[in-house]
């Protein structure tokens, strides 16, 4: 019979479902989302996604950040986020929009981290495991507040609810305002605590780089 060492392995399935519910529990406490004000979040959820790319690869990865991204949403549905939840109800458009907006990032910097890692793993020997999961977690990081901003500005940069929470119709100063301390503090935090994790999990869980 042949072994199934896909994404749908048992295994792998454990894996990825501890990954989800601690990515939930997360998403749902101050664990993952740290409010700063009305209009910036410091969030700690792409800990639980880097590693997810990590240890299950590109598909496992893209996957959790789906999750991710769903829990971003569920943050503007039940009023978590006040701003998000009042761009929901100006239209249908802007509802949908929000929605790709808070999980499109999240795919990408949950799928593309895992290619990166694989790249590292290749040229850095394997005693140095815990630098390739730690600069992984600040591409992850990185990634997700690259995609996140653009896909923010670009949707709602120019929406009334936005440049009134902002204070300001400037998009260069509205960039400045999301990626200064919040995405400073989610970058640091993410390499250090996703590498530890990673590099303590990896012992257990070894990357098959030919894997999904």
């Amino acid at each position: 019979m042949k072994k199934n060492t896909g994404i749908f392995s048992v295994g792998k399935i454990v894996r990825l479902a501890v990954l989800v519910a601690i990515l939930l529990v997360m998403g749902f406490t101050p664990l993952g989302y740290l409010k700063v004000n009305p209009v910036m979040t410091i969030t700690f959820n792409m800990i639980p996604v880097v590693i997810g790319a990590v240890i299950l690869g590109p598909t496992g990865g893209a996957i959790l950040g789906i999750v991710f991204g769903l829990t971003s949403f569920s943050q503007a549905l039940t009023g978590a986020d006040a701003l998000g939840a009042a761009i929901l109800n100006q239209s249908a458009l802007s509802a949908v929009l929000l929605f790709v907006m808070c999980v499109a990032p999240r795919f990408l910097a949950g799928w593309l981290p895992a290619f990166f890692y694989r790249v590292l793993d290749k040229h850095i020997p394997k005693r140095g495991r815990v630098i390739s999961i730690a600069l992984t977690s600040l591409c992850g990081s990185v990634l997700n507040t690259i995609f996140f901003v653009a896909a923010f500005i670009g949707f709602f940069g120019a929406n009334e609810l936005v440049t009134g929470a902002f204070g300001t119709t400037e998009v260069w100063t509205m960039i400045t305002i999301l990626i200064t301390a919040n995405a400073v503090v989610e970058a640091i935090v993410c390499t250090v605590v996703g590498g530890a994790i990673g590099q303590a999990l990896s012992h257990y869980l070894p990357v098959n780089r030919k894997e999904a």
